[in-house]
């Protein structure tokens, strides 16, 4: 649920050995990544991807005329610029979307609607590596504040971790921004808005992902960051500017911002 790099495109730094670094600076919060960082990229691409686009045409038809319907046909129609599309149209440029990743909104939307019915049913989960759930606890432990940042739809993520291969975990987990509560993930502009939303100054807020570029966007609006890096990413375990770290473990003893002052 984060902006993957185009098989075949070269990374931005060498394969190299991971420079994992301690954070030293106090933190207040953590603002993570889902796909590649605290869940695997394979799982999206390989289960919940196709899931969701062989069910686009048929989410549609059954939901015609209904609130979310429109609101989702109402965003096709705006991000590609015709007013009048129809609903086939629309199936057409969401599957044109889904087959290119693209980060639109509606398409998020909708694959986040489709996900929902099959984390109920039974026929999903959502992926979380081991060592997510106690550096999660840890962080809640040390009152440092949990927040889930990714390109998936809020309800998406909430999913993800509500019906994760290590149960319910949404009660270590604040809040969510996606595409349209933040903005794009590497946009500078995004981490602002979510520093806002949060209340917690931008050099107390830490943030993992395993792009370059995401990082990058939120080292320019003045937050920490660490590259997380799983053993096995093909890019290797090398990302230019940033820490890298081959899991959470290391990560596990951040230091707490001191409390604010009483008024």
């Amino acid at each position: 649920m984060t902006d993957r790099p185009t098989p075949g495109t070269p990374p931005h730094a060498p394969v190299g050995a991971s420079v994992s670094a301690p954070v030293n600076a106090p933190v207040s919060a953590v603002v993570l990544d889902i796909e590649g960082t605290t869940g695997s990229a394979d799982h999206v691409h390989t289960v919940l991807f196709p899931y969701a686009r062989k069910r686009i045409a048929g989410w549609l038809t059954a939901h015609r005329g209904e609130p979310r319907w429109t609101e989702i046909l109402d965003g096709v129609r705006t991000e590609t610029g015709t007013p009048d599309l129809d609903e086939a149209g629309a199936v057409e440029a969401l599957h044109a979307w889904a087959d290119a990743d693209v980060k639109a909104a509606p398409l998020k939307a909708l694959q986040g609607e489709i996900w929902a019915a099959g984390y109920a049913d039974g026929s999903l989960h959502g992926h979380v590596y081991d060592d997510v759930p106690e550096a999660l606890t840890r962080w809640r432990a040390a009152g440092i504040a949990r927040h889930i940042y990714s390109s998936g739809s809020v309800a998406a993520q909430r999913d993800w971790f509500a019906h994760s291969n290590h149960g319910d975990l949404t009660g270590l987990i604040d809040g969510y921004f996606d595409l349209t509560t933040a903005g794009p993930k590497r946009a500078p502009d995004s981490y602002r808005t979510i520093s806002r939303t949060l209340a917690v100054p931008p050099g107390r807020t830490l943030f993992l992902s395993d792009v370059r570029d995401e990082l990058d966007a939120a080292a320019a609006a003045g937050w920490q960051t660490a590259a997380v890096r799983r053993p096995d990413d093909p890019r290797g375990r090398s990302v230019a500017g940033h820490p890298v770290h081959g899991d959470l473990t290391g990560l596990h003893h951040l230091p707490p911002a001191p409390p604010p002052p009483a008024a």
